[in-house]
């Protein structure tokens, strides 16, 4: 198996290594660079191309939510996932993180595994939405009035009812599995029609399905 190829993005030198000390514990991760600052981070990622990023958002020089959106939106970096570190009191990065096409959050100061976990979720084409935190932030910035809400519909239109249907599943947070169990189908057609509505939408991944179908009423917060 392939390992998991990272870079990780944070300005403390301590907490950085930390952050490595635990990833090299892990066969199935490779942490293949480090930077200190979004613009290190950026260099890093176009010249080694990595799986995930970890990325720190307070950072000198650029920082993390415009190195984030830098990623997500080079057509070069589209293997690229950007894992993002936040708290609770920066509510409003993480608005941001979703604007910039982050995949994933991760709270400072929450166990090792949780790490982990993160880089391999993200990594597998997941995104981080089952933690109820995640969930409080996702469905506070859908809630919020926002001038390109239903800038989908005529992609939205595109959707057979069944794969509308999979769509709210997803942004309850239900992972493939729990999608092909709720709806009594194999896990590998959930993908399948997982795949189809992030084509049809033109969506870089699960998070943006998520704000979508909020933003377009297919659930309610």
């Amino acid at each position: 198996m392939t390992a998991t190829r990272v870079v990780l993005a944070e300005d403390q030198p301590m907490v950085r290594a930390g952050f490595r000390a635990l990833l090299d514990s892990r066969s199935d991760i490779e942490v293949v660079g480090e930077a200190a600052t979004g613009a290190q981070a950026l260099e890093q990622v176009r010249t080694l191309r990595p799986d995930v990023v970890v990325m720190d958002i307070r950072m000198p020089d650029t920082d993390g939510l415009e190195a984030t959106r830098l990623i997500t939106t080079d057509p070069a970096l589209s293997h690229t996932r950007v894992l993002v570190l936040t708290t609770f009191e920066l509510d409003e990065y993480v608005f941001g993180a979703l604007d910039a096409g982050a995949s994933g959050f991760l709270l400072k100061g929450g166990e090792p595994s949780d790490l982990v976990h993160a880089i391999r979720v993200v990594a597998g084409g997941e995104s981080l939405l089952a933690p109820s935190v995640t969930r409080r932030l996702i469905d506070t910035y859908v809630a919020r009035p926002r001038p390109s809400a239903n800038i989908e519909h005529d992609r939205l239109d595109e959707l057979t009812a069944r794969e509308r249907e999979v769509l709210g599943l997803i942004a309850t947070g239900l992972t493939n599995a729990e999608i092909a169990e709720a709806l009594h189908l194999s896990p590998l057609t959930a993908k399948t029609h997982v795949s189809r509505i992030l084509m049809k939408l033109g969506a870089r991944d699960r998070v943006q399905l998520v704000v979508i179908a909020y933003q377009n009423g297919i659930v309610q917060t």
